[in-house]
Parts: structure tokens; sequence; C-alpha cells
């Protein structure tokens, strides 16, 4: 029953991280239907932002409080870096094929890499210390770490929040309505543009703050955004892109089935995410959320 409890935990962990990322490139798309192939480094973004901040205000002597508050530090910073580029390099291309927004956000992945390569460098960034500063908590006979707990609580916390903005708020209805017909709103006097760079934002803002809260226990590195990315986009094909809900459900799927992997088929781990995904667009193309 321990052993449950604790590969239970770690499959909402990563649960928690996978909907922070699958759910504000949905968000994107729902909204903007725009596939965002440099969500995954924004993700990075907000990773090494808060390892080097966390780690500069650490080596300066400053108190402990202070280095849990450093945190969003990373989210704050990937929002900044959306709210940069959808203005002035995709929204030049909404209008045009599909293939073009691929390869300028392709490209942009490849830049944002090279970026942090050239400010941080090749070696690892890690936020340990604030890891560690959390300490334990007892299950049975063992001990589990209470960061992974508090990142579980923001993971289900951040899904609830945004719900509550979707659905409960003026700005949701009229964000809403742009999704399902962009002229409409256009006509009503909506300023679609705001509303474009306003969601957007809020993608950015939640990738980084998935890799914000998952640097402490994990180094931010070279590539991490190419993998969270790929992991991002099985979670929506199986919960439908575009849809809350389906990156919500879809995390869930793809927590369990991994830790699941992990603890039964290691070696074939990743084999069956991929082998769920693909059963699952053979079977429901749009995914278990998605509208065809």
């Amino acid at each position: 029953m321990e052993s449950l409890v604790i590969h239970g935990l770690n499959a909402l962990l990563y649960s928690s991280v996978l909907f922070l990322i699958a759910g504000g490139l949905s968000l994107i798309y729902g909204v903007m239907r725009i596939l965002n192939l440099a969500h995954g480094s924004l993700y990075a973004i907000g990773a090494y932002v808060t390892a080097w901040s966390i780690g500069a205000a650490s080596a300066a002597g400053a108190p402990n409080a202070l280095l849990f508050l450093l945190l969003p530090a990373g989210a704050v910073a990937a929002a900044a870096v959306g709210a940069a580029l959808e203005p002035t390099l995709l929204r030049p291309f909404y209008r045009r094929p599909e293939e073009y927004q691929l390869l300028v956000t392709f490209g942009l992945l490849m830049i944002i890499e090279d970026c942090l390569h050239l400010i941080w460098g090749p070696n690892p960034l890690s936020a340990g210390k604030v890891y560690q500063l959390a300490g334990s908590v007892t299950i049975g006979t063992s001990r589990y770490p209470a960061y992974n707990l508090a990142v579980i609580a923001i993971g289900i916390l951040s899904a609830l929040a945004l719900w509550a903005f979707i659905y409960r708020t003026r700005f949701g209805v009229v964000l809403r309505a742009t999704s399902q017909n962009m002229r409409m709103a256009l006509a009503l006097g909506v300023n679609v543009n705001r509303i474009y760079i306003q969601a957007f934002t809020i993608g950015c803002l939640m990738a980084g703050l998935g890799g914000a809260i998952v640097v402490p226990g994990q180094s931010a590195v070279l590539g991490m955004g190419v993998e969270a990315l790929v992991l991002a986009f099985v979670v929506v094909v199986i919960g439908g892109l575009g849809s809350l809900e389906g990156a919500f459900a879809g995390a869930l799927i793809v927590g369990f089935l991994r830790e699941t992997g992990i603890a039964l088929f290691p070696e074939v781990e990743l084999a069956v995410l991929y082998l769920i995904a693909a059963v699952v667009l053979l079977v429901r193309p749009a995914g278990l959320f998605g509208r065809a």
C-alpha cells in the first residue's frame, strides 16, 4: 500500500508539470489556431531563469525565504518573452498557410535553444537548495520529498485557476468567443489582437511555470525544451488539441501510464505512451475531448 501511494504521488507530480506545458499549448492553439513548436523552449526559459535567479541569490547569501519567492521568476520571464514574440514575429503569419507557422515557430525553437547556450553555457544549472530546504514527509516507513507535494498542489491550483479564469470571468467569455468565431468577435468590437497577445502570454506563462517548479528537483539542461514539447504533444493528442479539459485528462493518463511503465516495464516506458497516443488517433482522431 505504501508503495502504491508513493507511485501515485510520483504520477501526480509528473502529471502536474505536464498539464502546465500541454495546457498552455492547448490554450494557444484553441484561441489562435497556431501550433507553437517553440513552446518547449519557453518551458526551458522558465527553468533556466529560475535556476539562475535562485543560484545567484543563494551565492549572495540571501535568506532562505527569498529563494522560494524567486521560484516564479522563470514564469514571468517566459511570459515576457511570449508577449514580445507574438506581435513581432508570429502575428504576420496568422493569415498564411500552416506550414509557414510551423517553420517560424521551429526556427524560434532553434534560436531560443542557442540563446540559452550563449547566455548560460553548456553546463546544467541547479536550484537544488530549494528542494533540500523543503525537507520531507513520512509516508509509512518511507520519506517523501515535501517539495514534490508542493508541485502537485501548484499543478492542481493552476488547473482550477485557469478553469475559473476561462469559464467564470468576462475576459474568459471574450476569449472563448474569439476562439469560436474571430470575425464575429471583431465585428462586435472585440480587440482581437489584444486577446491574442494575452492568450499567448498566458500560455507562455504556464509553460514557464512548469519549468520553474520542476528545476529544483532536476537541473536545467540544454535540450530539455524539446523533450517537454514531445511529451506535451503526446498529452494533447490523447486529450484533444485546443481543449483544456483534454490537456488535464491527457496529463493524468500520461503521468500514470509513465509511472506504471517505470515500475513494471522500464525498458518500454516511452513506447507505451506513444502506443496509447497512436491508438487514440486511430479510434478518435480529434482526441478524447477534442472537436472534429
